[in-house]
């Protein structure tokens, strides 16, 4: 776990691991200077967290900072373990609370639209290139080919949440026509929303 010791974030952090499934092994805390634009950490940082990193096992690393795309693969590339920053980790956190269709539907398209910009691969990326017939074929790169496979799966994804909506839209007439009132339960992870609503209903 990598971060700052300002206000307490560190200490949320933690329980936003702890809430995703994991445990936090080591914490790394970098001085308060401009984050290397490579790296995000200072060469002598970036060091000591890969001497953590190689007295465990199974491990990944998480930034309570947000990370460019390219600090996020440049790290994974030096320190050979997936790395994640704090949006990464609590997507992952509501992908595995999703309960509804819309939600898991919604966390999806999140989860996509974060992962685009931070495909990484060889070849040429034939999106900077000038367009034309034959320019989507078999020739194109790895790379391209899977931000295209991405955007296309959005794409499905963005009409499937469309008609989840225009159901939800003809199941509420009936509520609204009745007056019934609508409350909702808003909070951060952990916040203790599933506790408060259990003590109200007494489920």
């Amino acid at each position: 776990m990598v971060g700052y010791e300002e206000n307490g974030t560190l200490d949320e952090l933690k329980a936003l691991v702890w809430s995703a499934g994991g445990q936090v092994l080591e914490r790394i805390t970098p001085r308060r200077l401009k984050p290397n634009p490579a790296y995000f950490l200072s060469e002598g940082k970036l060091w000591e967290l890969k001497n953590a990193i190689s007295a465990q096992q199974g491990v990944l690393v998480v930034f309570d900072d947000e990370l460019t795309p390219v600090q996020a693969r440049n790290l994974e590339a030096e320190l050979m373990v997936k790395v994640l920053d704090r949006t990464g980790l609590i997507l992952d956190i509501f992908a595995l609370r999703a309960r509804t269709r819309e939600a898991k539907l919604q966390v999806e398209k999140a989860q996509l639209e974060y992962l685009l910009p931070r495909l990484s691969g060889e070849g040429v990326n034939l999106s900077r290139l000038a367009g034309g017939i034959g320019t989507r074929g078999p020739g194109e790169s790895k790379l391209e080919a899977d931000r295209r496979r991405i955007r296309a799966k959005i794409a499905v994804l963005n009409r499937q949440l469309k008609q989840v909506k225009a159901n939800r839209q003809l199941q509420r007439a009936p509520r609204r026509r009745l007056a019934w009132p609508v409350l909702a339960l808003v909070g951060y992870t952990n916040a203790g929303k599933s506790t408060l609503f259990q003590t109200l209903t007494g489920a």
